[in-house]
């Protein structure tokens, strides 16, 4: 079953805007996590929309700009690292989603978001495990959030260079972990996800090296 074909099921006569919801940045030892929601007109469709994880970066970033220009509304939601460690990752996640969604114009009226976790929502929800890769609208979510994602720790990058974050995005590679050993932790990092770090090395916060 085609992608779009997937989605035409929740298409029905009191359903016209179908949304679908995704998130990035789940696993990463730095940076926020990301949602974001995705609204199609009926019966668009975009030549190589698929999970942003099985997309080269040049194609997501092109899909990027399609996406924004062919839909009818992309809702953002961000969650930064510091929310992440008052709420817990999962709780993060799903509040991104929900800000996602309440940044569509029109709202939808079905939502179908990938995972097997529901935000609270007014607005009818399913889940859909491994949704990315089954329905047209939570893959264009997919890369809108992992595009916009990707830019923030770009950014981020220019301003703490020793973590090489433009090439990992945050996640706990072995560069990564050896340049948070070796150079401390900065205020982007995740301090709950480097609890094992911490209790091998004695990891301090940050400091500029020239």
């Amino acid at each position: 079953m085609s992608l779009n074909s997937f989605d035409k099921k929740y298409l029905k006569d009191n359903i016209s805007f179908l949304a679908g919801v995704d998130e990035a940045g789940r696993g990463p030892l730095a940076g926020p996590v990301v949602a974001a929601a995705v609204i199609f007109p009926k019966n668009i469709s975009i030549a190589g929309v698929n999970d942003s994880k099985q997309i080269p970066q040049k194609k997501r970033e092109l899909l990027f700009d399609i996406i924004k220009e062919k839909a009818l509304s992309v809702g953002i939601g961000i969650i930064d690292c510091r929310e992440i460690e008052e709420i817990n990752i999962l709780n993060a996640a799903l509040k991104a989603m929900k800000i996602a969604v309440a940044n569509l114009n029109p709202q939808p009226e079905l939502i179908l978001i990938d995972g097997n976790k529901v935000f609270d929502s007014e607005i009818p929800a399913q889940c859909i495990v491994k949704g990315d890769a089954k329905s047209f609208t939570i893959a264009a979510a997919s890369i809108i959030a992992k595009v916009t994602r990707d830019r923030i720790m770009q950014t981020a990058a220019q301003k703490y260079p020793n973590f090489k974050w433009e090439k990992n995005k945050g996640y706990g590679t072995k560069q990564h972990r050896e340049a948070i050993i070796k150079f401390g932790y900065t205020p982007l990092h995740r301090q709950t996800f480097l609890r094992k770090l911490k209790s091998e090395f004695q990891l301090k916060p940050f400091k500029k090296y020239q």
